[in-house]
């Protein structure tokens, strides 16, 4: 309940900061830079199944921990594909179309204009729900690493923001929902204690 209220309370903080945020943290060459291309990235689904890959070819290795990995690659491909679902979805509800198409306003498509169309659509962002999803995942299953993993998914929230394709309650919307989504499929599928 009290991650919910926070939740509730970021969410709405957002909201108010949303029209300063697309008109002072607008960068957009972030976007051409290396750092920003990497940060971006990992809200792209093929990202972490490439680390979900390797997560299982070590699991194959005979190691003692091979279940634990086993079950982080697993985990890792749920929550990904989740994520990236779940925000379609919520897309096709919320229908808050994104601020470089209605000049930082808020603006929402009607339900009769192209119902199952997310093109255009921005709340939740769904680059920053995919990278917390795995970034939750991964953080639950190898708490040691959750403040750099989630670091580099609100980093991934950020890019969207610079790149004013997002709303910065769109990226706060999709970390939350994201990583709720990647540790909750951590904690159901992983039953065992986190990995070493």
């Amino acid at each position: 309940m009290v991650t919910l209220v926070a939740a509730g309370g970021c969410l709405a903080v957002a909201h108010w900061l949303d029209p300063w945020a697309y008109q002072h943290l607008a960068w957009p060459a972030a976007g051409d830079r290396d750092w920003g291309r990497l940060l971006r990235i990992l809200g792209f689904i093929p990202t972490w199944a490439a680390v979900a890959g390797l997560l299982w070819a070590e699991s194959r290795s005979g190691k003692p921990n091979a279940t634990a990995l086993a079950v982080s690659a697993k985990s890792l491909v749920v929550a990904v594909i989740l994520g990236g679902v779940i925000s379609e979805l919520l897309k096709m509800l919320v229908r808050r179309e994104r601020p470089n198409v209605t000049a930082g306003l808020y603006h929402f498509r009607p339900f009769d204009d192209q119902p199952f169309n997310t093109g255009k659509l921005g709340m939740p962002s769904g680059h920053t729900m995919v990278a917390f999803a795995g970034a939750g995942t991964l953080a639950r299953r190898y708490p040691k690493m959750a403040p750099l993993l989630l670091a580099l998914a609100a980093g991934c929230g950020l890019t969207r923001v610079f790149a004013q394709a997002h709303f910065l309650s769109d990226t706060v919307a999709g970390a939350f929902g994201g990583g709720w989504i990647g540790m909750t499929v951590a904690t159901r599928l992983g039953r065992a204690k986190p990995a070493p």
